[in-house]
C-alpha cells in the first residue's frame, strides 16, 4: 500500500465530483465499460467489502485535489460498498484500487494513456488493464518487484485479484468469470432472462396441460364406475367372462 501524507489545511479544499468529461466518448466503450462493471457488481455482490465503480474520480493524496484521474472501472478490496461522489482514498483507510479498467476511445491519445500507466504505477494499482475494442487489442500490467510490470501472455490471462479470465479471438474479447460463465451485456442477460421465462412458462404450461388431462382421466374413471354401479343395481353382477 502507498501511504501519502496529510496535509493540515485539507478540510478547505474542495474535491470535485466530476471532471467535466464524459463518461464515454462513443457507444462501443460506454458498454464495454458497463459490461465489465456490471459484470463485476454481479460477481462480488456477497461480499460487503468490495466496492467496484466506474468513472469515478479517485484522489489518492489528501490536500491535492490536482492529483486525481478516474479508471473507466475501478475495484477495491477492503472496503464497503456503497454510494460516493468520489473515491477519496484517505477516508478509505487509504485503500488505493487494487484493480483498475480503461477502455481505449478517439480521445485517449497514446500520450494520455502513458500518463494513466504512470499514475497507477505511482499510486499503488496492482492490475491494470487496457483494452482497444477498435483493434481487439488488450494490454495488461501487474505489480510486481519494480512495480507495474508488464503481463506478456494476456491470452488466457486470470487475474490474481479477480480470477476472471480473459480470452481473445479474432471477433472480439471474451471475460469470463471463476465458474467459466462469460461476462454478457444488459441485453445479453435481458434476452437470457427472457428465455428463462418463455421456458418457465413452457413448462407451466405443459404441468398444467398433465394436469388437465390427469383430471380428465380421473373423470373418466368415476364416470365408468358410476355407470357400472348403475348397471350392477339394475342387472346385478356381470356374468364372468
Amino acid at each position: 500500500m502507498v501511504a501519502h501524507a496529510r496535509s493540515p489545511q485539507s478540510a478547505d479544499i474542495i474535491y470535485p465530483d466530476s471532471n467535466g468529461q464524459p463518461m464515454a466518448d462513443n457507444t462501443q466503450q460506454f458498454r464495454w465499460i458497463t459490461t465489465i462493471k456490471h459484470n463485476l457488481d454481479w460477481l462480488f455482490a456477497a461480499d460487503s467489502n468490495i466496492f467496484i465503480a466506474g468513472d469515478l474520480l479517485w484522489y489518492p493524496v489528501e490536500g491535492r485535489p490536482d492529483i486525481t484521474t478516474a479508471p473507466d472501472v475501478l475495484v477495491v478490496f477492503g472496503c464497503p460498498k456503497g454510494d460516493r461522489g468520489s473515491y477519496k482514498q484517505w477516508e478509505e483507510a487509504d485503500i488505493a484500487p487494487q484493480v483498475v479498467f480503461e477502455i481505449l476511445s478517439p480521445s485517449n491519445t497514446r500520450i494520455r494513456m502513458a500518463e494513466k500507466l504512470l499514475f497507477y504505477e505511482r499510486h499503488g494499482v496492482e492490475e491494470y488493464y487496457l483494452y482497444d475494442p477498435d483493434t481487439i487489442y488488450l494490454e495488461g500490467w501487474l505489480r510486481g518487484d519494480s512495480g507495474l510490470e508488464a503481463i506478456t501472455s494476456i491470452r488466457g490471462w486470470v487475474s490474481p485479484r479477480l480470477q476472471i479470465r480473459f480470452e481473445l479471438s479474432e471477433e472480439t474479447l471474451t471475460i469470463y468469470d471463476p465458474a467459466g460463465i462469460p461476462f454478457l451485456s444488459y441485453v445479453e442477460i435481458a434476452q437470457q432472462l427472457e428465455q428463462e421465462r418463455q421456458r418457465a412458462e413452457q413448462e407451466r404450461q405443459r404441468a398444467d396441460e398433465e394436469h388437465q388431462r390427469a383430471e380428465q382421466a380421473m373423470q373418466q374413471v368415476q364416470d365408468m364406475t358410476k355407470l357400472l354401479e348403475q348397471y350392477q343395481a339394475q342387472f346385478g353382477q356381470l356374468p364372468p367372462g
